[in-house]
């Protein structure tokens, strides 16, 4: 991030320099003919085959990525716009405590709401529109990255970087998914976009604070990376008090102001989740009831592995421009400063000169593998089984299913993967909020002893569900119970090359002989 706001500042000191040339030149520029420079250098920016090309490659994109990451990407989005409009879905502990928010589901319940009033509300479209609105914001977000490279550099750098971003394999793998480190790290594009740079005619202080607010207001940790950029900003601009009053306040309250009476509106109370948030994560550091990682993982993990193959250009191009503290870390965390990383890598590959080419090639074959092997392969049982739950649905024995999920909690989606009320359970992990240092959730509590649970669990047979789905470790430990209340194998999916621990590398499916012996 210094590195990056070194590269910002590097331009504001060249533009001090030639401002009076480059202001004179721009004045004749721009009211040349339209076939002039300017119009040149817009249509690199605006026209060209680069936005064809980000949406094309974005569009296909969305189709290869078939399978699942993390829960969040169902859980804390499309879930929760499935129960605002069809009024039936999952809520988790996050929201009974206040600590999500509904602005970002309701982009997903507008797009629900649409195919519903139009009869089209197949859960298959239900599945992927969402995917497909989400790709089309990467492409835009992957060509705003281009024409700020562009303006800023030259147009051999902003080819550079627009290279590295579409052949980024981590990029490929979490750019179309509903998630909110997704929105934050297309919001961070646009809001670099707009940042004022002394003689830059693209730079606006409102339109970057309000896309930085709005990416806080989805996700708080939004305001990490902004910092030392938005106070280098501050530094730099002469008429601070202005910049306060006339855009960081009115562009803070219209913000909260508009987050706040969403929330009230589906709460039904008024909630401030980015405090909640904060509280949660910051000041008790509950976050770690989900794991922990030392200080450091984000460089020494975190980033090589997201970077890949970009690692040694990234490093390359951090030495060539200048001339954190959560204790639950996920890869997907530090998503939104990937692209940050792209415009270094960009202009490491731009200054290899004789070696370009081959340095091109062999960035693009050493992200295709991992690009189509995670988005096709690599944890995919868990959107696959939802197939033989959704044929439930389309039988008449809809009534008298119930469906047991024993896995580690959230490993699947839910109603909104299913678009049907069938009756379904899974293992629940909510932390403990009270201070309970004794506390064990239910999926903790399975796992520590599944026979036994499922037999005090279901200890008469009218309770039973009518199918249970687990993955394939679990299959040996709870045979004689599968046996004995008799239950058969119908389905078997593939999930991972890679079990690890409680995940599998099948996921199994079991119905109970005695009922819906017909689907």
């Amino acid at each position: 991030m210094e590195a990056a706001g070194g590269l910002l500042a590097r331009a504001r000191g060249r533009a001090r320099r030639t401002e009076a040339v480059r202001l004179r030149k721009r004045r004749s520029v721009l009211y040349s003919a339209p076939g002039g420079a300017a119009g040149q250098r817009g249509a690199g920016a605006a026209g060209g085959p680069a936005p064809l090309l980000a949406l094309a490659l974005r569009t296909l994109n969305c189709f290869l990525v078939q399978t699942s990451f993390v829960p969040d990407e169902y859980w804390q989005s499309l879930e929760v716009a499935h129960r605002m409009v069809f009024n039936y879905g999952y809520l988790t502990w996050e929201w009974a405590n206040g600590l999500r928010g509904y602005s970002y589901p309701l982009i997903f319940a507008s797009i629900y709401k649409a195919l519903q009033l139009l009869a089209k509300d197949d859960v298959q479209l239900l599945i992927w529109v969402p995917r497909l609105a989400q790709a089309v914001l990467a492409a835009f977000a992957d060509v705003k990255l281009y024409s700020l490279v562009r303006h800023l550099e030259n147009t051999e750098t902003a080819k550079c970087v627009y290279f590295c971003q579409l052949c980024s394999w981590f990029t490929w793998y979490s750019c179309t998914r509903t998630l909110t480190n997704t929105m934050e790290t297309l919001l961070t594009i646009f809001a670099l976009s707009y940042y004022p740079i002394k003689g830059s005619k693209m730079g606006s202080s409102c339109k970057y604070l309000a896309l930085i607010a709005l990416a806080i207001v989805i996700r708080p940790t939004a305001v990490i990376p902004w910092i030392p950029l938005v106070f280098s900003h501050f530094l730099q601009e002469q008429r601070k008090a202005d910049l306060i009053l006339h855009n960081c306040i009115p562009v803070g309250l219209v913000t909260v102001g508009t987050s706040l009476i969403i929330d009230r509106v589906f709460f039904g109370e008024w909630v401030l989740v980015q405090l909640n948030f904060l509280k949660f994560n910051v000041l008790q550091n509950l976050g770690t009831f989900y794991g922990s990682h030392p200080w450091h993982w984000y460089f020494t993990q975190g980033l090589p592995v997201i970077l890949g193959t970009h690692l040694p250009f990234f490093i390359h191009g951090c030495v060539l421009a200048p001339k954190s503290m959560l204790s639950h870390k996920e890869f997907r965390f530090i998503y939104p400063v990937l692209p940050f990383c792209m415009v270094f890598c960009g202009y490491s590959l731009k200054h290899l000169k004789a070696w370009k080419k081959s340095a091109a090639s062999f960035l693009l074959l050493s992200n295709l593998l991992p690009a189509l092997y995670t988005g096709l392969i690599h944890q995919r049982g868990s959107l696959d089984v939802m197939n033989h739950i959704q044929q439930l649905c389309n039988t008449s024995y809809q009534s008298q299913a119930f469906v047991f999920i024993m896995m580690p909690c959230h490993s699947t989606p839910f109603y909104s993967h299913v678009h049907c009320p069938l009756k379904m359970r899974f293992l629940q992990c909510p932390p403990d909020l009270t201070g309970n240092d004794s506390y064990v959730d239910e999926a903790d509590v399975f796992y520590s002893n599944p026979l036994g649970w499922l037999n005090k669990e279901f200890y008469n047979d009218t309770l039973l569900p009518s199918h249970l789905i687990f993955f394939s470790v679990l299959e040996q430990e709870i045979s004689s119970f599968l046996a004995l209340r008799g239950y058969e194998k119908t389905a078997t999916v593939f999930h991972t090359h890679v079990p690890q621990g409680r995940v599998g590398s099948h996921i199994y499916v079991y119905r109970k002989k005695t009922e819906m012996n017909h689907t």
